[in-house]
Protein backbone atom coordinates (compact mmCIF):
# COMPACT_ATOMS: atom_id res chain seq x y z
CA UNK A 1 0.00 0.00 0.00
CA UNK A 2 1.18 3.14 -0.81
CA UNK A 3 0.14 6.32 0.63
CA UNK A 4 0.14 10.05 -0.10
CA UNK A 5 0.63 11.82 2.92
CA UNK A 6 0.21 16.00 3.82
CA UNK A 7 1.18 17.10 7.26
CA UNK A 8 1.06 13.70 8.36
CA UNK A 9 -2.80 13.44 6.62
CA UNK A 10 -3.26 10.48 4.71
CA UNK A 11 -5.25 12.05 1.44
CA UNK A 12 -5.13 8.86 -0.68
CA UNK A 13 -4.10 5.39 -1.08
CA UNK A 14 -2.95 3.08 -4.01
CA UNK A 15 -2.76 -0.86 -3.60
CA UNK A 16 0.13 -2.28 -5.56
CA UNK A 17 0.89 -5.74 -6.62
CA UNK A 18 4.59 -6.99 -7.93
CA UNK A 19 6.34 -9.78 -8.46
CA UNK A 20 9.53 -10.87 -9.28
CA UNK A 21 10.68 -13.72 -11.73
CA UNK A 22 14.39 -15.31 -11.96
CA UNK A 23 15.25 -18.75 -13.71
CA UNK A 24 11.52 -19.31 -14.67
CA UNK A 25 10.39 -19.17 -10.70
CA UNK A 26 8.56 -16.49 -9.06
CA UNK A 27 11.17 -15.49 -5.99
CA UNK A 28 8.71 -12.84 -4.71
CA UNK A 29 5.36 -11.14 -5.15
CA UNK A 30 3.07 -8.82 -3.26
CA UNK A 31 -0.62 -8.71 -4.12
CA UNK A 32 -1.82 -10.98 -6.81
CA UNK A 33 0.83 -12.06 -9.45
CA UNK A 34 -1.93 -13.39 -11.33
CA UNK A 35 -3.36 -10.09 -12.11
CA UNK A 36 -3.81 -9.39 -16.26
CA UNK A 37 -3.54 -6.48 -17.92
CA UNK A 38 -2.28 -4.62 -20.90
CA UNK A 39 1.55 -4.03 -21.19
CA UNK A 40 1.02 -0.74 -23.41
CA UNK A 41 4.33 1.04 -23.44
CA UNK A 42 5.76 -1.61 -20.63
CA UNK A 43 5.92 -3.41 -24.32
CA UNK A 44 8.37 -0.89 -25.72
CA UNK A 45 11.85 -3.05 -25.08
CA UNK A 46 10.41 -6.28 -26.83
CA UNK A 47 8.24 -3.85 -29.45
CA UNK A 48 12.30 -2.77 -30.31
CA UNK A 49 13.83 -6.68 -30.98
CA UNK A 50 12.42 -7.19 -33.92
CA UNK A 51 13.66 -3.80 -35.48
CA UNK A 52 17.69 -4.71 -34.05
CA UNK A 53 17.12 -8.26 -35.91
CA UNK A 54 16.65 -6.35 -38.80
CA UNK A 55 19.15 -4.26 -39.22
CA UNK A 56 22.34 -3.88 -37.03
CA UNK A 57 23.25 0.01 -37.89
CA UNK A 58 20.78 1.68 -34.94
CA UNK A 59 22.60 3.38 -32.65
CA UNK A 60 22.29 3.81 -28.43
CA UNK A 61 20.14 7.16 -28.96
CA UNK A 62 17.65 6.02 -31.78
CA UNK A 63 17.22 2.89 -29.71
CA UNK A 64 16.36 3.88 -26.85
CA UNK A 65 14.36 6.21 -28.39
CA UNK A 66 12.41 3.57 -30.04
CA UNK A 67 11.77 2.27 -26.47
CA UNK A 68 10.60 5.37 -24.86
CA UNK A 69 7.50 7.06 -23.68
CA UNK A 70 9.20 10.41 -24.40
CA UNK A 71 8.73 13.66 -22.29
CA UNK A 72 9.25 16.11 -25.93
CA UNK A 73 12.67 17.58 -25.07
CA UNK A 74 14.97 18.39 -27.74
CA UNK A 75 16.86 15.62 -27.15
CA UNK A 76 14.13 13.26 -27.53
CA UNK A 77 12.90 14.72 -30.42
CA UNK A 78 16.07 14.89 -32.70
CA UNK A 79 16.48 11.14 -31.22
CA UNK A 80 12.71 10.49 -33.14
CA UNK A 81 13.94 12.70 -36.13
CA UNK A 82 17.44 10.40 -36.82
CA UNK A 83 15.47 7.09 -36.34
CA UNK A 84 13.16 8.61 -38.99
CA UNK A 85 15.44 9.99 -41.40
CA UNK A 86 16.94 6.26 -41.11
CA UNK A 87 13.79 4.93 -41.58
CA UNK A 88 13.36 7.02 -44.86
CA UNK A 89 10.56 8.30 -44.23
CA UNK A 90 8.50 11.43 -42.68
CA UNK A 91 7.01 12.70 -40.45
CA UNK A 92 3.56 12.28 -42.22
CA UNK A 93 4.46 8.79 -42.21
CA UNK A 94 3.70 8.62 -38.47
CA UNK A 95 -0.22 6.63 -38.14
CA UNK A 96 -0.31 8.30 -33.99
CA UNK A 97 -2.60 11.36 -33.54
CA UNK A 98 -1.41 14.65 -32.03
CA UNK A 99 -0.54 14.30 -28.30
CA UNK A 100 -2.84 16.91 -25.72
CA UNK A 101 -1.14 19.59 -24.37
CA UNK A 102 1.58 19.45 -26.67
CA UNK A 103 2.49 20.88 -29.88
CA UNK A 104 0.78 19.31 -33.41
CA UNK A 105 3.59 18.21 -35.00
CA UNK A 106 3.41 14.10 -34.89
CA UNK A 107 6.70 13.61 -33.18
CA UNK A 108 6.17 15.45 -30.48
CA UNK A 109 3.73 13.02 -29.05
CA UNK A 110 5.29 10.57 -26.46
CA UNK A 111 5.16 7.26 -28.86
CA UNK A 112 6.56 8.38 -31.78
CA UNK A 113 10.18 7.06 -31.25
CA UNK A 114 8.38 3.47 -31.15
CA UNK A 115 6.55 4.20 -34.49
CA UNK A 116 9.51 5.40 -36.06
CA UNK A 117 11.09 2.11 -34.95
CA UNK A 118 8.38 0.36 -36.55
CA UNK A 119 8.75 2.34 -39.62
CA UNK A 120 12.91 1.72 -40.17
CA UNK A 121 11.21 -2.17 -39.58
CA UNK A 122 9.09 -2.38 -42.28
CA UNK A 123 11.93 -0.53 -44.20
CA UNK A 124 14.42 -3.34 -43.40
CA UNK A 125 12.03 -5.85 -44.56
CA UNK A 126 10.54 -4.70 -47.14
CA UNK A 127 7.09 -4.17 -45.75
CA UNK A 128 4.26 -1.48 -46.88
CA UNK A 129 4.60 1.42 -44.36
CA UNK A 130 0.80 2.25 -44.86
CA UNK A 131 -1.34 0.28 -41.80
CA UNK A 132 2.00 -0.48 -39.94
CA UNK A 133 -0.56 0.24 -36.54
CA UNK A 134 -2.61 -2.52 -38.04
CA UNK A 135 -2.81 -6.12 -36.31
CA UNK A 136 -2.81 -7.84 -39.45
CA UNK A 137 0.74 -6.19 -40.64
CA UNK A 138 3.65 -7.74 -40.43
CA UNK A 139 5.07 -4.94 -37.83
CA UNK A 140 2.24 -6.12 -35.44
CA UNK A 141 2.64 -9.46 -36.34
CA UNK A 142 6.33 -9.62 -35.49
CA UNK A 143 5.65 -8.04 -32.00
CA UNK A 144 3.02 -10.70 -31.13
CA UNK A 145 5.50 -12.73 -32.24
CA UNK A 146 8.59 -11.72 -29.51
CA UNK A 147 5.93 -11.16 -26.85
CA UNK A 148 5.09 -14.65 -27.22
CA UNK A 149 8.99 -15.70 -27.21
CA UNK A 150 9.38 -13.72 -24.57
CA UNK A 151 6.85 -14.89 -22.09
CA UNK A 152 7.00 -18.22 -23.75
CA UNK A 153 3.50 -18.78 -24.10
CA UNK A 154 1.80 -19.72 -27.11
CA UNK A 155 1.60 -16.14 -29.66
CA UNK A 156 -2.48 -17.62 -30.46
CA UNK A 157 -3.53 -17.60 -26.66
CA UNK A 158 -2.52 -14.08 -26.19
CA UNK A 159 -5.09 -11.29 -25.82
CA UNK A 160 -4.73 -8.17 -27.85
CA UNK A 161 -6.26 -4.57 -27.73
CA UNK A 162 -5.60 -1.07 -28.94
CA UNK A 163 -3.17 1.04 -27.29
CA UNK A 164 -3.37 5.11 -26.99
CA UNK A 165 -1.45 5.35 -29.82
CA UNK A 166 -3.07 3.64 -32.25
CA UNK A 167 -0.86 0.11 -32.20
CA UNK A 168 -1.56 -3.38 -30.86
CA UNK A 169 -1.55 -4.02 -26.90
CA UNK A 170 -0.73 -7.44 -25.57
CA UNK A 171 -2.54 -8.76 -22.15
CA UNK A 172 -0.48 -10.75 -19.89
CA UNK A 173 -0.62 -11.65 -16.55
CA UNK A 174 1.93 -10.25 -13.91
CA UNK A 175 3.84 -13.43 -13.14
CA UNK A 176 4.28 -13.88 -17.37
CA UNK A 177 5.43 -9.91 -17.87
CA UNK A 178 7.97 -10.44 -15.21
CA UNK A 179 9.30 -13.46 -16.81
CA UNK A 180 9.10 -11.78 -19.98
CA UNK A 181 11.59 -9.11 -19.03
CA UNK A 182 14.10 -11.95 -17.04
CA UNK A 183 14.67 -13.46 -20.72
CA UNK A 184 14.97 -10.09 -22.62
CA UNK A 185 18.63 -9.93 -22.66
CA UNK A 186 18.25 -13.57 -23.19
CA UNK A 187 16.49 -13.50 -26.70
CA UNK A 188 18.29 -12.53 -29.99
CA UNK A 189 18.37 -8.79 -29.88
CA UNK A 190 17.69 -8.58 -26.41
CA UNK A 191 20.66 -7.57 -25.16
CA UNK A 192 21.26 -4.52 -27.84
CA UNK A 193 17.80 -3.28 -26.11
CA UNK A 194 19.06 -3.64 -23.02
CA UNK A 195 22.78 -1.92 -23.92
CA UNK A 196 20.75 0.89 -25.66
CA UNK A 197 18.41 1.88 -22.28
CA UNK A 198 20.90 2.05 -20.24
CA UNK A 199 23.25 3.67 -22.07
CA UNK A 200 20.56 6.62 -22.54
CA UNK A 201 17.78 6.25 -19.81
CA UNK A 202 17.27 10.11 -20.77
CA UNK A 203 15.85 9.31 -23.59
CA UNK A 204 13.38 6.65 -22.47
CA UNK A 205 11.46 8.16 -20.31
CA UNK A 206 12.12 11.56 -17.74
CA UNK A 207 13.79 12.60 -14.78
CA UNK A 208 10.28 11.90 -12.37
CA UNK A 209 9.55 8.73 -13.97
CA UNK A 210 9.88 5.52 -11.42
CA UNK A 211 11.99 3.91 -14.76
CA UNK A 212 14.21 6.70 -15.21
CA UNK A 213 15.00 6.78 -11.35
CA UNK A 214 15.49 2.96 -11.36
CA UNK A 215 17.85 2.75 -14.07
CA UNK A 216 19.80 5.57 -12.25
CA UNK A 217 19.99 4.60 -9.15
CA UNK A 218 20.28 0.77 -9.38
CA UNK A 219 23.53 -0.27 -11.79
CA UNK A 220 22.71 -2.72 -14.30
CA UNK A 221 18.62 -2.48 -14.20
CA UNK A 222 16.54 -1.70 -16.72
CA UNK A 223 12.43 -0.48 -16.47
CA UNK A 224 9.93 0.49 -18.64
CA UNK A 225 6.94 2.10 -17.51
CA UNK A 226 3.05 1.86 -19.32
CA UNK A 227 -0.04 3.24 -18.68
CA UNK A 228 -2.61 2.47 -15.70
CA UNK A 229 -0.11 2.34 -13.30
CA UNK A 230 2.22 -0.65 -15.16
CA UNK A 231 6.39 -0.56 -14.78
CA UNK A 232 8.40 -3.64 -15.73
CA UNK A 233 11.68 -3.93 -14.90
CA UNK A 234 14.75 -6.38 -15.33
CA UNK A 235 18.26 -6.74 -13.43
CA UNK A 236 21.45 -7.53 -13.94
CA UNK A 237 21.15 -11.23 -12.77
CA UNK A 238 17.99 -11.90 -14.61
CA UNK A 239 15.50 -11.13 -12.73
CA UNK A 240 12.13 -9.33 -13.84
CA UNK A 241 9.77 -7.73 -12.22
CA UNK A 242 6.44 -6.48 -13.10
CA UNK A 243 4.35 -3.92 -10.77
CA UNK A 244 0.91 -2.60 -11.34
CA UNK A 245 -1.04 -0.19 -9.01
CA UNK A 246 -4.47 -1.28 -9.11
CA UNK A 247 -6.37 2.36 -9.17
CA UNK A 248 -3.53 3.09 -12.40
CA UNK A 249 -1.70 5.65 -10.67
CA UNK A 250 1.74 5.73 -12.08
CA UNK A 251 2.57 8.02 -8.47
CA UNK A 252 3.08 4.97 -5.93
CA UNK A 253 5.72 3.58 -8.78
CA UNK A 254 8.59 4.80 -6.96
CA UNK A 255 8.01 4.25 -3.49
CA UNK A 256 6.66 0.84 -4.20
CA UNK A 257 9.64 -0.19 -6.05
CA UNK A 258 11.74 0.56 -3.25
CA UNK A 259 10.02 -1.08 -0.89
CA UNK A 260 9.80 -4.04 -3.49
CA UNK A 261 13.07 -4.58 -4.62
CA UNK A 262 14.24 -3.74 -1.17
CA UNK A 263 13.21 -7.13 -0.20
CA UNK A 264 15.69 -8.40 -2.75
CA UNK A 265 18.62 -6.79 -1.59
CA UNK A 266 18.52 -3.63 -4.19
CA UNK A 267 18.38 -0.20 -2.10
CA UNK A 268 17.19 2.94 -3.54
CA UNK A 269 17.39 5.26 -1.37
CA UNK A 270 16.05 8.33 -3.59
CA UNK A 271 12.83 6.09 -3.88
CA UNK A 272 11.32 5.27 -0.61
CA UNK A 273 9.82 8.76 -0.39
CA UNK A 274 8.68 11.21 -3.18
CA UNK A 275 7.99 14.76 -2.19
CA UNK A 276 4.29 16.59 -2.98
CA UNK A 277 5.30 19.53 -4.01
CA UNK A 278 3.42 23.04 -4.42
CA UNK A 279 3.64 25.98 -6.96
CA UNK A 280 6.10 27.74 -4.93
CA UNK A 281 8.30 24.66 -4.99
CA UNK A 282 7.90 23.27 -1.40
CA UNK A 283 7.67 20.21 -0.39
CA UNK A 284 4.35 19.93 1.56
CA UNK A 285 3.70 15.93 1.70
CA UNK A 286 5.07 12.90 0.40
CA UNK A 287 4.16 9.99 -1.36
CA UNK A 288 5.48 6.93 0.59
CA UNK A 289 4.29 3.05 1.33
CA UNK A 290 2.73 2.26 4.81
CA UNK A 291 2.95 -1.95 4.19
Amino acid sequence: MVEVRRNGVVEAAHQVHAVAVRGGEPIAAAGDPSLRCFMRSSSKPLQAIPLVRARDDVPDDELAIACASHHDTPDQVAAVRALLARAEATEADLELGPQEGRPPELVHNNCSGNHAGMLALCRARGWPTQGYRLPEHPVQQACRAVHAEAAEVEPESLETGTDGCGIVTFALTLERMAHAFSRLESLAGGSRVAAAMRARPDLVGGPDGADYLLMRGAAGWLAKGGAEGLLCAAGPDGTGIALKTEDGASRAHAPALAAFLGRLGVDLPDLVVRPVVNTRGEQVGGVVTSR
